[in-house]
This record gives C-alpha cells, sequence and structure tokens, in this order.
C-alpha cells in the first residue's frame, strides 16, 4: 500500500465524520424547532376560538359622591369578564384611607352576592374626602378602579388646593 492512498482513505473518514455531525446537528435543530412550533401553534389556534384574547376584566364601582359622618355607605363593585357576569372572583377587596393618609389604610374583602356583584357595608367616622380602591383578582386578572367619597363636613376645594401645593 502506498502512502499517498493512506492519506486520502484517511482524509475521507474525517470528511465522512464531518458530513455525518453537520446532519444530525441539523436534525436534531429541525426537531427541537418543530417541538417548539406543535405547542405555540395549537395555543394561539384555542385562543382564537375562544375569544379570550378580546374580553377584559371590568369593575364598575358605585358608591354615593358623599355621605355624613356615622352614615352606612355600602362599596358595591359590578364585576364583568366581556358580557359574563364574575359571581366567582378570586378576590374583591375594598381598601379605603383619608386622602393623604395612604399609609393608614383599612382593607375589608366584600361579600359575593352570586350575581356578579360584591359589596360592603363600612362606616367613616371623620369629616374627610376618602379614597377608595376595589381591588378585583378573577380570570387571572386584577384592577383596582378608585374612586373618592366626602364624608361630612369637607372643603374640597380647599382640600384640591392643598394636593396643589403638595406638588
Amino acid at each position: 500500500m502506498n502512502k499517498s492512498n493512506v492519506r486520502i482513505e484517511g482524509r475521507d473518514r474525517f470528511v465522512q465524520k464531518k458530513i455525518s455531525f453537520i446532519v444530525l446537528v441539523v436534525l436534531i435543530s429541525v426537531v427541537l424547532a418543530s417541538c417548539g412550533n406543535d405547542g405555540g401553534n395549537e395555543e394561539d389556534a384555542n385562543d382564537s376560538h375562544n375569544g379570550d384574547d378580546l374580553k377584559n376584566l371590568e369593575v364598575a364601582f358605585n358608591l354615593p359622591e358623599t355621605a355624613d359622618v356615622g352614615e352606612e355607605v355600602t362599596l358595591e363593585a359590578h364585576v364583568t369578564y366581556g358580557d359574563e357576569k364574575v359571581d366567582d372572583a378570586d378576590e374583591v377587596q375594598f381598601e379605603y384611607w383619608k386622602k393623604g393618609d395612604d399609609d393608614n389604610s383599612v382593607k375589608v374583602d366584600a361579600d359575593n352576592n352570586g350575581d356578579g356583584t360584591y359589596t360592603k357595608t363600612v362606616t367613616f367616622e371623620e369629616d374627610a374626602i376618602y379614597e377608595i380602591y376595589a381591588h378585583t383578582t378573577a380570570r387571572q386578572m386584577h384592577t383596582m378602579p378608585k374612586k373618592s367619597i366626602e364624608v361630612g363636613d369637607v372643603d374640597a376645594d380647599a382640600d384640591a388646593d392643598t394636593d396643589e401645593d403638595d406638588n
């Protein structure tokens, strides 16, 4: 056997191994890429069929604009998801505090009325403007609309001026 023939056979084996390695890498890449796309396409197809991507969690938060000190006030949240009334929210909680004193807030769990409405009756004991969040979690979403109520003898214009001075 000639030395040149041995070199050629060695090169052929090297080239074959290199080609086999490249083909193996390409096949693994194709398999991994196709596995990743199958799950995504199935989810996308399901989302477009059930219309979930068009629905939002909405909370209509109702309370009076004013109340007297010591008067019972009903906080009420109407919870919907698209056109559907949500009667099984994970959480509906009202949080209230005197305006400008949010470090001293009070949180109360709302009562589920079973018809998409959640209520809690509270009593405000001091003249003040109170700010209130309706923390609502349902359908893996969270929203927290905010309202305010004037309780007792409050000069809303003077309070608005105070807020402007804070800025």
